[in-house]
C-alpha cells in the first residue's frame, strides 16, 4: 500500500509541473485605419512615443503614436522609396534607423539601412543622413533554389555601433533556423558577417522570425513570430544565440510583425490588420 501511495504521489508531482499561467497579451489600442500593415515599431522612452513604419506598397513615412493610438506626428522621407521597410530601431543617441531589407523572393541586391538624425524628428519632411548598404556573402544566386531561400530579414537592432539582423527563413524544407548577421553602423557597402544561428521550431507559420528587439539594459533579446516569443539572455558575447533561450507561447495567433521593449520586462507587439482581425498594439509582461 505504501508503494502505491508513493507512486500516486510521484504521478501527482509530475502532473503539476509546468502549470504556471502564462501572461496574456493585453490589447492597448487599434492602429488608425491608414496604418494597416505595421511592420516595425520602437518605443522612445524620452518622448513616450511609439514610432512605426509600414512595409512594401505603403508610404515612405514614419509615424509617431501616443499611448492610445493617436498619430502625433508623421515624417516623410523624401530621398528614398519604401521598397520593403521591415523594421525600425534607434541608437542610444536617438537616431532612427529604417531597415529596407525585406526580401521575400531572395532576389534583391539593394538591401539597405537608412539613418534619420534625432535632430530631424521635429520636421515634417527629411532626407536620410546615412545609407548602410549590405549583402550576404553566402548568397551567390538571385534567387537561390527554393531549399536555400534564407536571405529575407524582418528584424534588427543597433548595439555598440553595429546592427544585428535575424533572418526570416523561407526555405522549402523549413527547419526553424534563423541566422544572426552583424553589420557596422557606417556608411558604405558592407559584407554582412554571419556570427550565429538559432533554431526556433519547424512549423513555418509559427516559427519564422518577424521582428527582434534588445532590452534597454541590453541583457535580453526578444525574437517574435506570429504566435511565439523567444527570449535570449545570459549571453557573454554578441553571438546572442549562445546564451540561455526561453520559449513563450503567446496563445494568440495573428500576423504579428513588430515588437519593441518598453521597459526591461515589458514588450509592445503589433500585428497587421487582416480582414477584420489584428491591426492592434499589445502589451506583454515578461515574468
Amino acid at each position: 500500500m505504501k508503494q502505491l501511495l508513493s507512486i500516486s504521489a510521484l504521478v501527482l508531482v509530475f502532473s503539476c509541473k509546468e502549470t504556471k499561467p502564462i501572461n496574456k497579451l493585453e490589447e492597448q489600442f487599434s492602429f488608425p485605419n491608414n496604418l494597416k500593415e505595421v511592420s516595425g515599431i520602437y518605443y522612445n522612452s524620452n518622448s513616450k512615443l511609439i514610432w512605426s513604419i509600414e512595409d512594401s506598397g505603403n508610404e515612405n513615412e514614419i509615424y509617431a503614436l501616443d499611448s492610445i493610438g493617436n498619430i502625433i506626428k508623421s515624417i516623410q522621407i523624401t530621398d528614398i522609396k519604401n521598397i520593403d521597410w521591415e523594421d525600425i530601431t534607434q541608437d542610444k543617441t536617438g537616431n532612427i534607423y529604417i531597415g529596407d531589407f525585406g526580401n521575400n523572393d531572395n532576389e534583391r541586391k539593394d538591401l539597405a539601412i537608412y539613418q534619420i538624425l534625432s535632430s530631424d524628428c521635429n520636421k515634417n519632411k527629411v532626407e536620410t543622413s546615412k545609407k548602410i548598404s549590405f549583402h550576404y556573402p553566402e548568397q551567390t544566386s538571385f534567387p537561390p533554389k527554393k531549399k536555400d531561400l534564407v536571405y529575407d530579414c524582418e528584424g534588427f537592432f543597433e548595439h555598440n555601433n553595429h546592427f544585428y539582423l535575424f533572418t526570416k527563413n523561407r526555405s522549402k524544407d523549413f527547419d526553424g533556423t534563423t541566422s544572426l548577421y552583424k553589420i557596422p553602423n557606417e556608411a558604405g557597402n558592407h559584407e554582412a558577417k554571419l556570427i550565429g544561428k538559432f533554431i526556433t521550431c519547424n512549423e513555418d507559420k509559427v516559427c519564422a522570425i518577424t521582428s527582434v528587439a534588445i532590452s534597454p539594459d541590453e541583457k535580453k533579446i526578444a525574437l517574435l513570430t506570429h504566435k511565439k516569443i523567444w527570449i535570449l539572455s545570459d549571453f557573454t558575447s554578441d553571438n546572442f544565440t549562445l546564451g540561455k533561450s526561453t520559449e513563450i507561447d503567446l496563445k494568440h495567433q495573428s500576423q504579428k510583425e513588430a515588437l519593441t521593449f518598453k521597459t526591461n520586462n515589458t514588450l509592445l507587439i503589433a500585428d497587421e490588420k487582416v480582414k477584420k482581425a489584428g491591426g492592434n498594439l499589445y502589451k506583454f509582461e515578461l515574468k
